[in-house]
């Protein structure tokens, strides 16, 4: 079953003096599958974020339609969690604070907020940190807090602009790790964007290549390694070979 479907997505930024515009993406065409977990790769500047905020209902396109579930997106809706690189949390509210606020925007009571925030802080591993603000965490710990709240609302999808892209190298390999172990048992539809492709190999079922501005897919590459994937399957030879 097709979860996402882009057709023809082109967006054009248009600059304040009314001279020529920026082209980002020009004619992106995809299709993402339910429960899958898909990777765009590609260099800076080519767009890739750009998509992700045509995806969330964040920007509209210039032309071009984004359907979920052969519907047609307007705008941004709780079905489509998002997780930024730069965390997005609010610094004077706790970690359970963090990961209720989409709760309490969509009305739900405190005891059943309480219940599901409990469970999402221990499905990211930060039961015990529940009081604790985000300047008292780690930036491994602070992405744990963006993706237990982006999670917290039962969104269909997943969105995840380079998450662990500010993060040293063993935090980013260890959260990698968690996000498979998360997906494993959420099976949430998963768009995760990254410039590193590394990254995308070990995480992804498949890889959309954009090239360089304006954003175009260049190919799309089925990762021909076997799941669940552990640490050790970087250091396979179907690994490096990719």
């Amino acid at each position: 079953m097709i979860k996402v479907r882009a057709e023809n997505i082109t967006k054009e930024f248009q600059k304040k003096d009314k001279g020529q515009g920026s082209i980002a993406l020009a004619g992106i065409n995809l299709q993402i599958k339910d429960g899958e977990f898909f990777a765009i790769i590609g260099p800076s500047g080519c767009g890739k974020s750009t998509f992700l905020e045509i995806v969330a209902g964040l920007i509209k396109p210039t032309s071009g339609s984004i359907y979920i579930d052969d519907k047609m997106i307007t705008g941004p809706d709780h079905n489509r969690g998002i997780v930024f690189q730069g965390y997005a949390l609010f610094p004077w509210r706790t970690v359970m604070g963090n990961i209720s606020y989409g709760l309490e925007e969509k009305g739900v009571l405190q005891p059943e907020r309480d219940e599901i925030c409990i469970k999402y802080i221990s499905l990211v591993g930060l039961s015990g940190f529940e009081k604790h603000y985000p300047h008292e965490l780690s930036g491994g710990m602070k992405q744990r807090v963006a993706i237990a709240r982006a999670l917290a609302y039962n969104p269909d999808i997943l969105l995840m602009d380079e998450p662990f892209a500010a993060l040293d190298a063993q935090t980013r390999e260890i959260l990698q790790v968690e996000l498979l172990r998360i997906w494993n048992e959420t099976r949430k539809t998963v768009l995760f964007v990254t410039h590193n492709i590394e990254e995308a190999v070990f995480l992804a079922d498949r890889i959309a290549v954009m090239s360089g501005r304006p954003g175009v897919i260049k190919k799309i590459i089925e990762v021909p390694l076997s799941r669940p994937r552990q640490e050790e399957h970087r250091l396979t030879q179907d690994f490096m070979k990719l």
